[in-house]
């Protein structure tokens, strides 16, 4: 018998599907009804990918240490689609839709009203997201990639202005050569083993002929570089500091996650088609994992501390996340995986927080952020104008305290200083390595922390430049009610990470051990499990 839990695990797919295309029939001027359609929506999601996050941390309704599994029209894998939640993927989930829904809440201030269609775009990249976080094949990754994708242009174009369309067309025309090589690499993959099930290609990796193994290596490689240009691995990333900063910061911090969704794909086919057990295949491609991944660290802390502009060094922030968690899945140590997966949670948050406070601190000093103009009617009024710039809200002396303070807890996360959760992420990946021993892990021990004082070197500078010694003549800070709740929202969860960490490495070093078991999960897929 089906247990009702089961269907939630569809839900944060179809959910914003059906309530973005509804928006695309509710005409543009009822901007209340669509954001309290989009609040709705992503509020429901939320409530969902906590339910099967604590299912999954329990072991209720079959979670735990397995994976539920969901088969649409009941064909069981692998020749039906299938979707496969288990503790990773819920991870993904749940850490989606609380940035999805804090960015969302930023947005509803004046950025959904500077250009159409946001909420329909908005939803559809949720969606995008997590279906390929849940999705249990590659072909279906693939879909839910180019929806993910699909949306995030007209997000990225979102408000207008010659620096968007300038980084958007590089983005657009990076991610295309992406898409390009997934489906080159998917090709030759199924050209090999026949199929595109995850599981499936589990079992029938370690069988492969020698005579096809060259093939099958070289196709695993293009579809690894696919996602590595989504991670933004250097050399790879160079689009993606340039894109974040020019987006609008609503649009920015949900970006910070789709980074992930290429680390996530990647930790996910490494440890499942290249464990232990997948005999010559064993290993394949951890020692460029390793390489790019300490390359990335690197380059992201220079850029940290070479930056003149706080979204510039958000987005470089991004990329010293995603290089980490890449340079210790290269390392191949369980331990440093559950301290990676950590401190990839906490630095996505404050990532996406560095983006939406960049906003609020450099506020009037671009000239494009006037540039959204009305494109349907007399009532559609400039978001920007000064009536609603003025309205009441928090004012200097208190704006600079509460700014200062929420500057404060994104740098030490950013930097894995105590006492928040980064450096209880970082001080775990530490003390794995130095336990495992050996040049590789001193190495990548020492950029760990240097990366750590260059983050602190540059955000540092820059929060004084922002807040402390603001010009004369610069705009007041200003921060309204929907811009708080949102910081509120995202620096609570680094907080609450930080308080609960006990918890919340438990779960990720159960997470490590499960994803250590690439059988256990296969044969959890191909059983049938779940619906």
């Amino acid at each position: 018998m089906t247990h009702w839990h089961d269907h939630l695990i569809i839900g944060p797919i179809l959910l914003p599907m059906i309530v973005a295309s509804a928006m695309l029939l509710i005409d543009e001027r009822r901007r209340i009804l669509k954001a309290s359609l989009s609040l709705g929506a992503m509020t429901a999601i939320l409530a969902m990918a906590l339910i099967l996050l604590h299912d999954s941390a329990t072991g209720a309704a079959g979670g735990g240490d397995t994976a539920r599994v969901y088969r649409l029209g009941d064909w069981a894998a692998p020749f039906g689609v299938v979707l496969v939640a288990d503790r990773l993927s819920t991870l993904m989930v749940a850490l989606t839709s609380v940035l999805g829904g804090c960015a969302l809440i930023f947005a509803l201030a004046r950025w959904d009203r500077a250009g159409p269609r946001f909420h329909a775009l908005f939803l559809m990249l949720i969606m995008g997201v997590n279906g390929a976080f849940l999705t249990g094949d590659l072909f279906n990754l693939f879909v839910f990639f180019e929806v993910m994708l699909a949306s995030s242009y007209g997000l990225a174009l979102h408000g207008s202005g010659e620096a968007r369309v300038r980084a958007g067309v590089l983005y657009i025309a990076v991610n295309l050569t992406a898409s390009l090589l997934f489906l080159i690499g998917v090709a030759l993959i199924y050209g090999v083993t026949g199929t595109l099930n995850m599981a499936d290609l589990a079992m029938k990796v370690p069988g492969v002929a020698s005579a096809d193994l060259g093939l099958f290596h070289i196709g695993a490689a293009v579809l690894g570089t696919a996602f590595l240009i989504k991670c933004a691995m250097w050399p790879l990333g160079f689009w993606l500091t340039s894109t974040y900063s020019a987006a609008s910061a609503p649009s920015a911090a949900v970006f910070a996650i789709l980074s992930k969704v290429g680390v996530y794909v990647v930790i996910r086919l490494s440890l499942l088609l290249f464990g232990p057990d997948a005999g010559a295949s064993a290993g394949f491609g951890l020692g460029w994992l390793l390489f790019g991944g300490l390359a990335t660290i690197a380059f992201g802390t220079f850029g940290m501390i070479a930056s003149r502009d706080l979204s510039r060094a958000a987005g470089f922030g991004v990329m010293v996340s995603s290089g980490s968690v890449l340079a210790i899945l290269g390392v191949g140590s369980t331990a440093a995986l559950s301290g990676a997966l950590f401190y990839l949670i906490g630095s996505t948050l404050a990532c996406a927080a560095l983006f939406l406070l960049a906003e609020i601190l450099q506020r009037g000093r671009e000239a494009d952020v006037g540039e959204a103009r009305a494109v349907f009617d007399d009532e559609y009024r400039d978001p920007f104008d000064d009536d609603e710039r003025n309205e009441p809200g928090l004012v200097i002396p208190a704006a600079v305290a509460a700014l200062g303070g929420a500057f404060l807890i994104c740098t030490l996360m950013l930097a894995g200083l105590p006492p928040l959760a980064g450096f209880v992420g970082k001080l775990a990946m530490i003390d794995a390595l130095v336990g495992q021993g050996g040049p590789v892990a001193w190495t990548l021990t020492a950029v760990l922390s240097l990366s750590s004082i260059g983050a602190l070197i540059g955000l540092t500078r820059l929060g004084v430049g922002a807040i402390w010694t603001r010009d004369d003549d610069a705009p007041a800070l200003v921060v309204g009610a929907a811009e708080a709740t949102a910081l509120a929202g995202l620096l609570g969860a680094c907080v609450l990470l930080a308080i609960f960490a006990g918890s919340a490495l438990v779960y990720t070093d159960h997470t490590a051990a499960w994803l250590a078991e690439p059988q256990a999960y296969a044969q959890a897929v191909l059983s049938g499990g779940g619906r």
